[in-house]
């Protein structure tokens, strides 16, 4: 009920007014059963804007942090995201990452559109980066096509680090279902995930324009902030 407040009477229409978002390939979301939308990630924005305008529910998996905030903005993030029934991921090692598959799969095994961001987090730049395996691991397990979806123009709306969003036009683009039926049974050997979750990632790419670097974000931002660090002890 929380969900469809939100979506119907809260903040959907505050959303509509801000961005005026303009929707390409809507029809590619299958209108019931389950499926996987795999998108792009460059905004705190992006988890509400794409459900806002889905005909369907979705739900995604979100990071744990979101679930645990401190002060006023910390708990009234964890509010939404608990009331709008999204699931937490812990991101820390493999037997996260095999939770999160498990929860994911989970939404599917009801017949349910799953969102997932596969590069992990928030691109701190507006490249495209390397997206993990697991969106790979849930799409074969269960059989499910994936649909492919591109944010434009979240990162200049609200780049990491900003609190507020500026009022700016985005443009939500999906692409044609991706199916991966021809891999069925395969989802155990590492070379095909790889290849599965490539072909996801230039899809992405595809739709969104980006350019792609072939690492993982969360590598380059680790390493982005030490360069920052030792620059600053430098000074």
């Amino acid at each position: 009920m929380f969900y469809h407040l939100l979506k119907h009477v809260l903040l959907g229409p505050l959303l509509r007014l801000l961005f005026r978002p303009r929707i390409e390939g809507l029809e590619h979301v299958p209108a019931e059963g389950p499926a996987i939308v795999a998108g792009n990630h460059l905004s705190f924005s992006d988890h509400f804007l794409m459900p806002a305008i889905l005909r369907r529910r979705i739900t995604f998996l979100a990071k744990a942090e979101y679930f645990t905030g401190t002060g006023p903005r910390g708990r009234l993030t964890a509010a939404f995201f608990r009331s709008a029934g999204q699931i937490p991921v812990d991101r820390s090692g493999k037997a996260a990452g095999q939770a999160a598959i498990r929860e994911g799969l989970g939404v599917l095994a009801k017949g349910e559109l799953l969102g997932i961001y596969p590069e992990g987090t928030r691109s701190h730049d507006g490249r495209l980066y390397k997206g993990k395996v697991g969106v790979a691991a849930m799409a074969l397990t269960a059989g499910v096509p994936v649909v492919p979806c591109a944010m434009v123009g979240t990162f200049e709306a609200q780049p990491p680090g900003q609190r507020l969003p500026r009022p700016k036009r985005i443009t939500i683009r999906f692409g044609a279902p991706l199916d991966f039926s021809r891999y069925a049974g395969m989802e155990g050997e590492k070379a095909v995930l790889r290849a599965v979750t490539d072909e996801i990632m230039y899809a992405i790419m595809a739709l969104s324009g980006q350019e792609y670097v072939d690492r993982y974000a969360a590598e380059v931002k680790t390493e982005a902030e030490e360069a920052r660090k030792a620059q600053r002890r430098t000074r």
